[in-house]
């Protein structure tokens, strides 16, 4: 089968991956992520995520483009600057970003990774 090289964005026929993060960055809550990845080339990485709700500590080696199509979360950086992101939010986390990631109600994104 010939690889398409236009590739519809969708959990529809993608087999999710389902986990915890790391018990050490869990600050609240009890979250699972489930992430539905679609493509994984030369450290190109892309797909949907989603989390139940909870708190855990980041930091972000690579870049990341999202876009956030359901649910409430705050992503808070290191001097405590809080950043509500909601349905229709689109936003950019560049290497070196540290902090915390909460979800509020469960979140779901598309995202785009480039390590």
């Amino acid at each position: 089968m010939t690889p398409t090289l236009l590739q519809r964005v969708t959990r529809e026929g993608c087999t999710p991956e389902t986990e915890p993060p790391a018990a050490e960055k869990v600050l609240s809550g009890d979250p699972v992520h489930t992430t539905w990845n679609l493509e994984e080339t030369d450290g190109l990485y892309s797909g949907l995520w989603q989390s139940t709700p909870g708190k855990w500590k980041v930091s972000y080696a690579e870049w990341e483009y999202v876009y956030i199509h359901s649910g409430h979360s705050i992503l808070t950086d290191a001097q405590g600057v809080a950043t509500h992101l909601r349905a229709g939010d689109s936003f950019i986390i560049r290497p070196g970003f540290a902090g915390t990631w909460e979800v509020i109600e469960t979140t779901l994104k598309d995202y785009v990774i480039r390590s």
